[in-house]
C-alpha cells in the first residue's frame, strides 16, 4: 500500500481510523530548524474533529507526541516521528457494516484490491489518516519559510464568496479566514454557507465545496518540465485527499473558453526577475514556478456517509437497505483547509530541496 510521498522531503503516514494511533514519519528535513510540539499542535487543532458545530462530533484532542528527530527544540536531520493516539475511537459502532459495502465509500474497492479490509470506519481510507499529513505539513512549513501557504473556503455547494481582486497577490488574512467555523473570509458568504450546511445536516444529507489556496514568497524554478511538473505533483497531492474530486491551477477549466491572446500572462520587469501582469498561469509555466503567487483550487464532493436509507449490497451479493452509522461531517470543506495547506507544503518543501540540490548558487531562502 502506497503510504509515502516525496523524494528528498519524504513523508510516510500510518494508522487506521479506529486503531490505537495515527501519525507520520518525516525524512529529509534539514537539521537545525526550530520545531516545537506546540507548532505542530497548532495545525492539528485546526483539523481535529469536535472543534466546530459544523464538524463531526467525534471528540479527539489530537495531542501530538514527537518521538524522534528533534532535540532541544531543533531538528536533527534524522527521521522525525510524530504520533497522535486515538482517544475516542468506537469500532463496534461499525460492526453491523462488517459485511456491507457503503455507497461511494472505499469498502468494496479496498476489498477488491487487498482481499480484505478494515471495516472500522474505513481504516486507511478514512479522513482520520490526514492527521499525519497535517503534522508533517507543520514540519514542511519550516523548510518553506518565509514562503506562506494560505487556504480558505471559496464555495459550499452553490454558495460562493464574493470575487477577489485579480491577480491575487496576497491571501486573505488568517484572522479573517479563522473568524468563522466555515473558514471563508467573506463574512456574509460564510453565514450563508453555514446555513446551508446546517440545513443539509437537518435533512440527513451532505454537501461539497471548493477550497482555494495561495502560496506567496516562492522562488522561480520549482518543478520540472516533463513528468515532475510542479502543478502535476500538486494535483497528485490534492487528489490524494479524501473526498477531493477536482484540481485547477490558475484559470483552470475557465481558461479553456479563452483565446491565447486573452489568456497569456504578459511579462513586466521586476526587482527579482520578470513578473506577470496577470496570473492566469497560477504561478506555474511549463511545469515550473515563475515567482508569481501559486494559485489553485480543490473541489470536494459531498461526504459519502449520509443519514438517509440507501440501496447497496453485502459481501454475499444480496441487496441491502442501509442506514448510516458513524460520526461524520455534513461538509468536509472547512476542515479540508488545513489539509490542503499541509499537502501543498509537503510538495513545495520537496521541490525546494530538489531545486537547491541542482542550484547550489541560489541563496538558502
Amino acid at each position: 500500500m502506497g503510504s509515502s510521498t516525496g523524494r528528498l522531503f519524504r513523508v510516510t503516514t500510518f494508522g487506521e481510523s479506529h486503531g490505537p494511533a495515527v501519525g507520520c514519519v518525516v525524512e529529509g528535513c534539514p537539521p537545525g530548524l526550530a520545531l516545537s510540539a506546540a507548532e505542530v499542535q497548532a495545525e492539528l487543532d485546526r483539523r481535529r474533529p469536535g472543534a466546530s458545530p459544523l464538524a463531526s462530533p467525534r471528540r479527539e484532542a489530537d495531542r501530538v507526541e514527537i518521538l524522534s528527530g528533534v532535540f532541544e527544540g531543533r531538528t536533527l536531520g534524522t527521521p522525525i516521528a510524530l504520533l497522535v493516539r486515538n482517544r475516542d475511537a468506537d469500532p463496534q459502532a461499525y460492526a453491523p457494516l462488517r459485511e456491507v459495502y457503503r455507497p461511494s465509500h472505499a469498502d468494496w474497492t479496498t476489498e477488491a484490491r487487498y482481499g480484505l479490509r478494515d471495516w472500522r470506519g474505513g481504516g486507511r481510507a478514512s479522513a482520520r489518516e490526514t492527521v499525519g499529513r497535517v503534522a508533517a505539513g507543520a514540519v514542511a512549513r519550516k523548510v518553506l519559510a518565509p514562503a506562506r501557504v494560505t487556504a480558505w473556503v471559496e464555495a459550499v455547494g452553490p454558495v460562493a464568496m464574493g470575487p477577489l481582486d485579480e491577480p491575487l497577490l496576497q491571501a486573505p488574512e488568517a484572522a479573517a479566514i479563522e473568524a468563522h467555523p466555515v473558514r471563508c473570509p467573506d463574512p456574509a458568504a460564510a453565514e450563508r454557507m453555514a446555513a446551508l450546511i446546517e440545513a443539509v445536516r437537518a435533512e440527513g444529507d451532505s454537501v461539497g465545496g471548493v477550497v482555494r489556496c495561495l502560496v506567496t514568497g516562492l522562488p522561480a524554478g520549482l518543478g520540472d518540465p516533463v513528468f515532475d511538473k510542479l502543478d502535476a505533483d500538486l494535483a497528485r497531492a490534492m487528489l490524494s485527499i479524501p473526498a477531493a474530486k477536482g484540481f485547477a491551477v490558475g484559470s483552470g477549466f475557465s481558461g479553456a473558453a479563452l483565446r491565447g491572446s486573452e489568456h497569456n500572462d504578459a511579462f513586466l520587469p521586476g526587482p527579482g526577475g520578470p513578473r506577470t501582469a496577470t496570473n492566469r498561469s497560477g504561478g506555474v509555466q511549463g511545469g515550473i514556478s515563475n515567482g508569481m503567487p501559486l494559485d489553485f483550487r480543490v473541489a470536494f464532493k459531498p461526504v459519502a456517509t449520509i443519514r438517509r436509507e440507501q440501496d447497496t449490497v453485502d459481501a454475499a451479493g444480496r441487496p441491502v437497505r442501509l442506514s448510516a452509522a458513524g460520526r461524520h461531517d455534513p461538509c468536509v470543506v472547512p476542515r479540508a483547509v488545513p489539509i490542503v495547506e499541509a499537502m501543498a507544503a509537503l510538495v513545495l518543501a520537496d521541490h525546494l530541496l530538489r531545486l537547491r540540490a541542482i542550484r547550489p548558487d541560489l541563496p538558502p531562502s
